[in-house]
């Protein structure tokens, strides 16, 4: 099957998933039929698995959070866990398991049992998917339970989350308030459809451009939210760029490092708990940070621009960068006063993701 086809069959199961409809994930160690526990209602849970037999999929980290990594079949990090099916393990209990705002609300029973998990590659497709989807990665699972809606294997849910596949769509003189001297560039990828942004401020002189990767802040960016520094980091890259000459500001559709609007705002709900953001996304069920930064080196391959001054605080950017094929001739600090809102996740993103504050 060509990438194309693969890819498209991914955009489907993703919609699926997004609809509370059954998917199908194809690997080469076997298959797996799933349900999404949040898009789930009793109905389709019981048209999905009428003898209530479908065990549950977790992440690691949630069940890290849950404590059930003691157990030998969620002991390693980074696979996928499954949680044995018993009667009482219903929608609610399996909404309270999936979802972390619940956990001071709800009382969990227990205890509960884990087991090996079947055709372990699907699993991490199907938690893979879950991200793209922007839900929460958890599933009733089973094997041959129902006709699916859509079904997607491992090439085409990785074609769809490719950078690769990235190409320009749109591109136009945009004067802005900061320079009138600016191009606005959009990205479109071929299977998923997600808009990236470029605005080109200046004209290349020959040097390197001074560039600023930024992930979408819809809270930050237009909101004001006082919560993170997104929107003043945003307002003041644009002003160091005009100031360096010429450069390149790539606005990133990876709200929430990645993880999706509505999931970012179930973080926010767990730092009012008093979670730092770091234990938010992991209680979540996801990594510390989803994002992929290949996104932007693609964008800046289709730039022409493979030598770079990047604006960031956060070394792994540079990193991934280079591995990408995109050289940092130098990380430029970019740094902006806390308030009293964000101080504190200023100071985890100093402590625990090594961004140099």
């Amino acid at each position: 099957m060509s990438d194309g086809r693969a890819g498209r069959d991914a955009a489907r199961a993703i919609d699926a998933l997004r609809r509370g409809w059954p998917v199908r994930i194809d690997s080469p160690d076997g298959a797996i039929d799933l349900l999404a526990v949040e898009t789930a209602d009793a109905i389709r849970l019981a048209a999905f698995d009428p003898d209530g037999s479908a065990d549950l999929l977790l992440s690691s980290h949630r069940a890290a959070t849950l404590k059930l990594a003691n157990q030998r079949d969620a002991a390693t990090p980074g696979v996928a866990v499954t949680v044995a099916r018993v009667p009482w393990l219903d929608l609610d209990a399996a909404t309270a398991l999936a979802d972390p705002a619940l956990d001071l609300e709800t009382p969990l029973k227990g205890p509960f049992a884990v087991r090996a998990t079947i055709a372990p590659g699907a699993a991490a497709g199907a938690l893979r998917l879950a991200r793209l989807a922007g839900l929460l990665p958890a599933f009733f699972v089973s094997r041959d339970a129902v006709e699916p809606a859509a079904r997607a294997d491992l090439a085409g849910i990785a074609a769809y989350d490719s950078p690769h596949r990235l190409t320009i769509a749109s591109r136009a003189h945009l004067p802005t308030a900061t320079s009138e001297q600016a191009e606005i560039v959009a990205f479109r990828g071929v299977d998923d459809a997600v808009e990236h942004v470029a605005l080109v401020i200046g004209l290349p002189d020959g040097q390197p451009p001074l560039v600023r990767l930024h992930s979408e802040c819809l809270t930050g960016d237009v909101l004001g939210s006082l919560k993170c520094d997104c929107g003043p980091q945003l307002d003041a890259a644009l002003e160091r760029i005009r100031e360096s000459g010429w450069g390149i500001l790539l606005y990133l559709r990876q709200e929430g490092r990645g993880i999706g609007l509505i999931n970012k705002l179930r973080a926010y709900a767990l730092q009012d708990q008093g979670f730092d953001t770091v234990d938010a996304n992991t209680r979540l069920g996801f990594a510390v940070d989803e994002r992929d930064f290949g996104v932007a080196a693609r964008m800046l391959a289709l730039l022409g621009q493979d030598r770079i001054r990047l604006l960031s605080n956060n070394p792994a950017k540079a990193d991934v960068l280079g591995a990408h094929g995109i050289e940092v001739v130098e990380r430029v600090p970019h740094r902006i006063a806390a308030n009293p809102h964000n101080a504190g996740y200023l100071a985890t993103k100093r402590d625990r993701t090594g961004h140099q504050l």
